[in-house]
């Protein structure tokens, strides 16, 4: 904004660091077309879930505690179960992409709604890089089996470069479909790999059944190997097996009915997962092992392929083949829901740059998020390829995803207690449910970080990155961005805890309506607090029953206040004090009170005067200031037109984002953002200003903003002449110390010639 004297300082934007440059600046992102029914959420949750855990994993959890592998899942499930339920409430009141990092953003600051983010989409992109090798290393696998059966295998195919090749094309075809139409549960995929389970379970209850009971009885026996610690280590090591329900909160932007259709599919993705997992294991357990050996020997010898071992037991080389099939399957649908995921993730990180926003461009014919799909495949295939140890990141994946997992147990508490409206899915035994989901995920999570220290390492290493990557690169825009989304939806500030205070001291009765609406459109009583404050002003020996002028004034201004509140339906809290100096007794009043901001009204602000009072009193706030100046009786809902001159030093960006968001929020207002340069200025400079000044707009309107550059050597008389063609005038000025001028030469010019509504900003010093 133009600041004092300086109408003709460069750009404020020249200074700033951005993450794009001028020609690809952000814009207003259409929202992506919501076309998953409850059939199409389900199949995202079920892709993610369903099989590469359990095949990765049984094994594990039946070497340490052999049949209570079965108790260790089913445990699981019903952690998830309750994780679910907390992510289902969060997500029927947010139903939007981003998962943990949505609700986070709602919730926390930006900073800690980034940091949350950026481990969220690691560890979506890990997965993807797990199930991506693992559907490479299971078709090389069924490759060399059946070339083998046909005679000798060529030599490429135990060529160690032929698993990661397999993985990147697959990476590749799923990111290119992906990009070209909307898409991510896999339906005809996932109903074949349910089928695959299905027969196997079938088979092995058919081959349960033909047994004797004493066998079924013996193979269950001993049950826990090693006890009540053996099973707590199978719950830790085998959970992340039942983690993709919150895949469906990451793209929940895209799903019909949302509300509904949210909740149902993740609880229903769970139930068909325990469904899979607990008969398997049961049959894996009665009938998968050679007579004398018990499942944890077998699985102890090979984790990796025990439920291919244990099915060809009962169904013989059918079973086995039903296992690779099966795995292939299962790989497949869970790098798919996890590459869709991950680019949701992306794409509402970069929405609200807290990523570069050209991520977030859509394609103009299938309205996919191209860019975010495209980046988050590059990043899946890098890893591919580079990563040294592909086990300890997937346990860093493991323990940042149960780490969210807790924290979401806590956002779901927060977003219950601070929310106007109740979600439209509550889930039951509340408090009950986030409190003891919230305690086995950091149980299991604390679990995690001991078991495999590489994890934490790895995660911090990450974390690290990502905090350099947001302090150079993202804060700035990111930080205007939230203070947007808080104007424009002030729910958030309650979601947060924050219930900012507004002091309006009103002393002109001509002013309360303006200043009552103003301030009401800037701090929603719902969420804040606006006090409005009357000075009696009066000498130090002032006789009340003698002298009633600063009764009878106090009179009227209260009266105009109280009508003003009834008019326009806000209520207001009031304060009335007595002093002989009514300018410090605000700034004791804003200081005793802790004021966020300070919103006063002015007749006129054309005094020459270095130390006039206004300028004493705004030396001594320690708030934002929002000083109004505007016609007798004049009304808020008028002004349909704002003008914002920019140039001069700045430093305003996040109270004038606040203020133009906020006055946007209820009803649609025109922004023109204008800059005034010399007229021998040279085409090229005019035009990077032109950007500049873009870029400006995008950055401190919601709504973008009109722009327009003008050649004048008159600044003054040019933006006197355009607000004649606006309802509203906004400068900044700079509070520099409490000796020097804050109304300079320029901003005093302007308001002696126009009779427009001029709103002046400071921010706090």
């Amino acid at each position: 904004m133009i600041n004092d004297d300086s109408q003709q300082g460069e750009s404020r934007m020249n200074d700033s660091d951005h993450d794009t440059p001028p020609d690809a600046a952000s814009q207003v992102t259409p929202p992506i077309r919501r076309h998953l029914g409850l059939i199409g959420a389900t199949g995202v949750g079920v892709g993610g879930i369903v099989g590469g855990g359990i095949l990765a994993l049984a094994g594990v959890a039946f070497a340490v505690t052999g049949p209570g592998a079965i108790v260790a899942f089913a445990l699981n499930g019903l952690i998830a179960l309750l994780t679910a339920l907390s992510f289902a409430e969060m997500s029927s009141k947010f139903p939007e992409s981003g998962g943990t990092y949505l609700f986070s953003r709602k919730v926390l600051s930006v900073e800690a709604a980034f940091t949350v983010g950026w481990v969220v989409w690691f560890a979506s992109i890990v997965a993807a890089v797990l199930y991506a090798i693992g559907f490479g290393s299971f078709a090389a696998l069924m490759l060399s089996e059946v070339l083998a059966q046909r005679g000798s295998a060529p030599a490429w195919v135990g060529d160690e470069r032929l698993v990661p090749s397999i993985a990147l094309a697959t990476t590749l075809l799923l990111g290119l479909v992906m990009m070209l139409r909307s898409g991510g549960g896999g339906p005809w995929v996932n109903a074949a790999k349910l089928l695959v389970f299905s027969v196997l379970i079938a088979g092995g209850m058919w081959a349960v059944a033909s047994q004797s009971p004493s066998q079924t009885r013996h193979a269950l026996h001993p049950f826990l190997i090693a006890g009540t610690g053996g099973l707590i280590q199978a719950m830790g090591y085998s959970f992340i097996a039942l983690q993709g329900f919150d895949l469906i909160a990451a793209v929940g932007g895209e799903v019909r009915n949302p509300a509904k259709n949210i909740p149902r599919a993740m609880i229903l993705s769970l139930i068909i997962a325990l469904l899979i997992y607990l008969p398997l294991l049961f049959v894996l357990t009665v009938v998968g092992t050679p007579p004398g050996m018990s499942i944890a020997e077998l699985a102890a010898e090979d984790p990796e392929v025990v439920v291919a071992v244990a099915a060809e037991q009962f169904l013989g080389t059918t079973g086995y083949w039903l296992v690779i099939a099966a795995a292939l399957l299962s790989m497949f649908t869970a790098l798919q829901a996890n590459l869709f995921a991950a680019s949701r993730i992306a794409l509402a990180m970069s929405r609200d740059h807290t990523l570069p926003s050209w991520i977030s461009r859509l394609s103009g014919h299938s309205q996919t998020p191209w860019v975010a799909v495209l980046v988050t495949m590059l990043l899946i295939g890098g890893l591919i390829i580079a990563l040294p140890d592909v086990a300890a990141a997937g346990a860093a994946s493991s323990l940042i995803f149960l780490v969210t997992f807790a924290i979401a147990h806590g956002l779901a508490v927060l977003i219950r207690r601070r929310s106007l409206s109740p979600p439209p899915f509550r889930s039951p035994a509340y408090p009950l449910v986030p409190v003891l989901g919230g305690l086995a995920c950091l149980s299991l999570a604390t679990f995690q970080g001991i078991a495999v220290p590489t994890a934490g390492y790895i995660a911090v290493a990450w974390l690290t990155l990502g905090g350099i990557l947001f302090l150079t690169l993202f804060a700035r825009r990111a930080r205007l961005t939230d203070v947007s989304n808080i104007a424009s939806d002030p729910e958030l500030a309650r979601l947060r805890g924050s219930t900012p205070l507004m002091l309006v001291p009103i002393a002109n009765p001509h002013n309360a309506g303006p200043m009552v609406a103003l301030a009401e459109t800037l701090v929603p009583w719902n969420v804040g607090r606006v006090l409005v404050q009357t000075v009696v002003e009066a000498p130090v020996d002032w006789d009340p029953v003698a002298d009633v002028k600063p009764l009878q004034r106090l009179a009227s201004v209260q009266s105009r206040i109280l009508q003003a509140s009834v008019r326009l339906g806000i209520p207001c809290e009031t304060l009335t004090t007595v002093s002989s100096k009514p300018l410090e007794e605000i700034a004791r009043v804003a200081k005793l009170h802790r004021c966020e901001s300070v919103l006063l009204g002015l007749s006129e602000i054309t005094q020459d005067s270095t130390d006039s009072p206004l300028e004493s009193l705004l030396s001594q706030l320690a708030s934002d200031v929002v000083v109004l100046r505007a016609p007798r009786d004049w009304q808020l809902a008028h002004a349909d037109r704002i003008l914002v001159p920019v140039g001069g030093q700045g430093g305003h960006d996040y109270l004038l984002t606040r203020l133009l968001s906020s006055l946007s929020r209820n009803q649609k207002r025109k922004v023109q953002f204008l800059r005034i340069v010399p007229t021998g200025m040279s085409a090229s400079d005019r035009n990077r200003i032109a950007k500049d000044l873009k870029r400006t707009a995008q950055e401190n309107s919601s709504h973008g903003g009109d722009v327009e550059v003008i050649a004048s050597d008159d600044a003054i008389g040019t933006i006197v002449d355009r607000a004649g063609e606006h309802g509203l005038i906004v400068l900044g000025v700079q509070r520099l110390g409490p000796r020097q001028k804050l109304f300079g030469d320029f901003t005093r010019r302007i308001a002696r010639q126009t009779q427009c509504p001029i709103i002046i900003i400071s921010r706090r010093g």
